[in-house]
Formats: C-alpha cells, sequence, structure tokens
C-alpha cells in the first residue's frame, strides 16, 4: 500500500514539474527560446509577442556588413531578445540565433544572462572552448547555445594569446556571460 502511494505521488510530483517548464514563459531549451519555437517563421513574429516591440534592423549594401537583425522589447522598453534569420532578408525563415538579453530567459537548470562561468559547468557538458581575439567561446550543444566570455574575464596569460587553447580549468568560475546565443540550423 505504502509503495504505491510513493509511487503516485513520484508521478504527480513529476506531472507537475514538467506542466511547470510548460508554463514558463522564459524557458530555453534545444528548440524553444520563450515563446520562440525552433520553427517559428520571422513573419509570424508579432503574433508571438503581440504585446511587446519588434524592432527590425536592416543595414544596406553600403555598410561593410549587412544584417536582418530583429530587436524584441518589452512595452517598457527593456531589451529582452535579439534574433537573426537563418536566411537573411527572407520574411519567411526561421529564425537562425538569438542572443538573449534578459536575465528572465533561462534554461531548466537556471542558467541566464547573469549566471558565472560556475554555474554553467555544474549544470552542462562543455562540448568545446573556442580562442578568439577578444573572447572564450564556450559551446553548450545539449542545448544549442554558446556563451562567449570576455578575455577581460581570463588570467593574464590567455588575453592575448589566440593561438593557446582553453581549457575549462582555465577560466574563473566567477567569470560572467558576456553573450548568451541559442544557435539553429
Amino acid at each position: 500500500m505504502k509503495s504505491k502511494f510513493l509511487l503516485i505521488l513520484v508521478i504527480a510530483i513529476s506531472f507537475i514539474s514538467c506542466q511547470k517548464d510548460e508554463d514558463n514563459p522564459f524557458l530555453i531549451t534545444a528548440t524553444q527560446v520563450g515563446p520562440i519555437k525552433k520553427e517559428l517563421r520571422i513573419n509570424k513574429l508579432d503574433s508571438v509577442f503581440p504585446n511587446d516591440s519588434i524592432v527590425t534592423q536592416t543595414s544596406g549594401e553600403r555598410q561593410l556588413r549587412s544584417t536582418d537583425e530583429i530587436k524584441i522589447f518589452e512595452k517598457g522598453g527593456k531589451p529582452l531578445l535579439v534574433l537573426e534569420p537563418l536566411q537573411e532578408f527572407d520574411s519567411i525563415s526561421t529564425i537562425g540565433y538569438i542572443r538573449i538579453l534578459d536575465p528572465q530567459y533561462e534554461t531548466k537548470a537556471g542558467i541566464n544572462t547573469e549566471s558565472t562561468f560556475k554555474d554553467i559547468v555544474e549544470n552542462y557538458n562543455i562540448s568545446r572552448i573556442e580562442n578568439t581575439l577578444n573572447a572564450a567561446v564556450v559551446f553548450l550543444d545539449e542545448i544549442n547555445a554558446y556563451i562567449t566570455i570576455d578575455k577581460k574575464e581570463l588570467p593574464s596569460n590567455l588575453r592575448y594569446d589566440t593561438d593557446s587553447r582553453i581549457q575549462t580549468s582555465q577560466i574563473p568560475d566567477d567569470a560572467k556571460i558576456k553573450y548568451f546565443m541559442i544557435h539553429w540550423d
């Protein structure tokens, strides 16, 4: 009798926790960022963010770099996300990149823009670390994400070196996230 009760209790708790994740309007998963699903087309964004401001920034041929960046702001003007389509300048394209700006957006493990490197290491497997001119780029393949950590956060021997391979152990626990990006292809 007790084991039957415990089984029912475990199933109920599991169901409630799954329901809680589905109800979180700011949840980040491998295929979702808040209300944005991986298969969402750019031309449908206004139906997903009816109460927020959507600002499209398109630069022309005179610019050195073309962009088709879309910024999402709360009604009060607080920036939430920056999106880029998978196919530039295609309104029926799906989303390729999402830069998370607002710390309300977080993973099931609670990782958000205000997390530290220690938080990431304790909750996710790091797929690889790329050494760039100004940052260490940390890839988290299980959630289709990468984060950048400014080289100012790294030990001085790594700040000006782009050739060395950066190891997880070389990044300080308290290093802050500079950019939190989701990539879908």
